[in-house]
């Protein structure tokens, strides 16, 4: 039996929203309520995060594709839509390459295909040795914030202030070894590109997680592109509104 913990609501098409690092399923709540009135909107806490353990102290993402393939199967979700923010993204991709035409489509939200480069390594290694200094309650409160748009942060107070009490929910071996998975992973791009069906991404151009110029190099391989002008890493939440007539948009016409 999985041990991944997740919630779901409503009944047709699949649709499963992976919540990124320092995140948990629940991140998608008010997403998963108006997606339900037309899908069956699924919402997994990866392992580490929220209410899924983490096995082991190490962790690959191909690990985590496989572990959430067999989570599908048990729950009958066939032909899912995979919707993946930031690190769900890099998740939703070893999914692709593990399930291939099984999935309906698949959708990178504030995500890229491409591996990390020689400098966000750097930034990976810098972060795995603060966690192991000085723990997850302050990387949490640290790292959160930088993820909106510097002009955002003063509207979206509250909001920053929920992401960091769900973000406290992350364990500190869970951010420690996905900090590492991420760091590690392969590059997908020939992946997707390679997928026939239908393909979003939604990219911020004031993202300082996700670089928007990253983003345009790999406009081509996607169906749909979507750039929000003045958006940083958490358009879900900045840009709420406009981010779900896209999302609901692109399930809609697959």
């Amino acid at each position: 039996m999985s041990s991944i913990h997740f919630f779901e609501k409503g009944s047709g098409q699949p649709v499963v929203l992976i919540h990124g690092f320092c995140e948990i399923g629940a991140m998608w709540e008010d997403f998963a309520q108006e997606l339900s009135k037309d899908f069956r909107v699924l919402c997994p806490d990866l392992p580490g995060f929220g209410k899924t353990p983490l096995q082991k102290d190490h962790i690959t993402l191909e690990e985590v594709a496989v572990l959430l393939e067999e989570w599908l199967e048990e729950n009958s979700v066939e032909n899912p839509i995979l919707i993946g923010h930031s690190l769900g993204g890099y998740v939703s991709l070893a999914m692709l390459e593990l399930m291939g035409s099984r999935l309906k489509g698949i959708g990178l939200f504030h995500s890229t295909a491409f591996a990390d480069d020689e400098e966000k390594k750097a930034m990976r290694n810098r972060t795995i040795q603060f966690l192991k200094k000085f723990g997850a309650e302050k990387f949490v409160n640290s790292f959160v914030p930088p993820l909106f748009s510097e002009k955002h942060r003063i509207e979206f107070a509250s909001e920053i202030e929920k992401a960091t009490e769900q973000a406290g929910q992350s364990s500190l071996e869970g951010l420690i070894a996905f900090s590492e998975a991420m760091r590690d992973r392969k590059d997908r791009f020939e992946v997707l590109k390679n997928f026939h069906g239908p393909k979003l991404m939604i990219a911020g151009t004031e993202d300082g997680a996700v670089k928007i110029e990253a983003s345009r190099q790999q406009k081509e391989a996607f169906t749909d592109y979507v750039e929000l002008v003045g958006t940083g890493h958490m358009g879900m939440i900045e840009d709420k509104e406009k981010t779900f007539e896209i999302v609901r948009d692109f399930c809609t016409r697959i």
